[in-house]
C-alpha cells in the first residue's frame, strides 16, 4: 500500500489519503458510513491498480480512519468537500469513483460537481437517501428533535451512531426523488441477500440516473459487505471494464 499522506483543508482539518501515481482515469475509492481506507475491497482496489499502473486515491474522511476529527460532526456534505479538494490536489485527468453503500451516495454528490472529469461510477450496495427508507417514523422524530440514535451493528461492532447533523444534512441531500443529471457510464453492483440496504434502492438508483448507460448486476448469495473472493473480483473486473 502507499504511505498515508495528509490533505490539509482551507479550515485546518488534516484528511489522510494514499496515492499512487499512473495512467488514468484515475480510481477513487469512497468508504462507507465509519468505514476507511483499510477495508478489503479499497485495498484490493489499491492492489490491483499498483499491479496494472493505473492511479488510486484512497481516502478517510474526517473523524473516521486515520483523519483527524470528531465523527459526530460528520455530514455527507462536509465529507463531499474533503473527497472533491482531495480530488483536485491529487489528480490531474478523469477519475472513475467507486462508492461502497454511504459511498454510493456520496459518488452522486461528488459526480454533480465534477462534471465531464467524471469518466464512471462503480457502486457497490449503493445507499443513497437512507436517511428517508432506512429509519422508521419514531426514529426520524427523535433524530428530528437532536437526538443521537444508537443502532446495532450486523457485523459485531459496537452500536453505531446517527447524530442528528448528519441525519438532516442527508435529507437535504436526497437524490433519488428527481432526475439525477449525471451522464458518464455507471454500474451498481448488489448483494441480493443485503439486508441493510434493499436491492431495489440500486433499481431505483438506475431509473432515476439520466445516463443511458447504467448496469445493474445483482449478485446471488451476496450480503451488504460484498467482500468474498468472488465478489472482490466482480468488482475489479468491473472496474477494469468501465475504466
Amino acid at each position: 500500500m502507499p504511505e498515508t499522506r495528509f490533505h490539509e483543508m482551507p479550515d485546518g482539518r488534516r484528511i489522510a489519503f494514499r496515492h499512487s501515481p499512473g495512467t488514468g482515469p484515475a480510481i477513487v475509492f469512497l468508504p462507507g458510513y465509519m468505514s476507511d481506507m483499510a477495508g478489503s475491497k479499497a485495498t484490493a482496489l489499491s492492489a490491483w491498480a499498483q499491479a496494472e499502473g493505473r492511479e488510486c486515491l484512497l481516502l478517510d474522511y474526517s473523524g473516521c480512519g486515520e483523519s483527524e476529527g470528531d465523527f459526530a460532526e460528520g455530514t455527507l456534505a462536509r465529507w463531499t468537500e474533503e473527497a472533491l479538494s482531495l480530488i483536485a490536489a491529487e489528480v490531474q485527468g478523469e477519475v472513475v469513483l467507486v462508492g461502497s453503500s454511504m459511498g454510493g451516495w456520496l459518488m452522486l454528490l461528488a459526480a454533480r460537481e465534477l462534471g465531464g472529469k467524471v469518466a464512471g461510477l462503480v457502486g457497490i450496495a449503493s445507499a443513497p437517501d437512507f436517511t428517508a427508507w432506512g429509519y422508521d417514523e419514531d426514529q426520524k422524530t427523535r433524530l428530528a428533535n437532536g437526538e443521537t440514535l444508537l443502532t446495532e451493528n450486523a457485523y459485531g461492532y459496537d452500536p453505531t451512531p446517527t447524530h442528528a447533523g448528519f441525519w438532516r444534512d442527508g435529507q437535504d441531500c436526497r437524490q433519488l426523488e428527481s432526475e439525477i443529471a449525471i451522464d458518464c457510464p455507471v454500474r451498481l453492483l448488489h448483494g441480493q441477500d443485503d439486508t441493510d440496504v434493499p436491492p431495489e434502492i440500486s433499481l431505483r438508483l438506475a431509473a432515476a440516473l439520466r445516463s443511458q448507460d447504467v448496469q445493474v448486476t445483482l449478485v446471488k448469495g451476496g450480503d451488504h459487505r460484498l467482500s468474498r473472493d468472488s465478489d472482490i473480483a466482480l468488482l475489479l473486473r468491473t472496474v477494469a471494464a468501465l475504466a
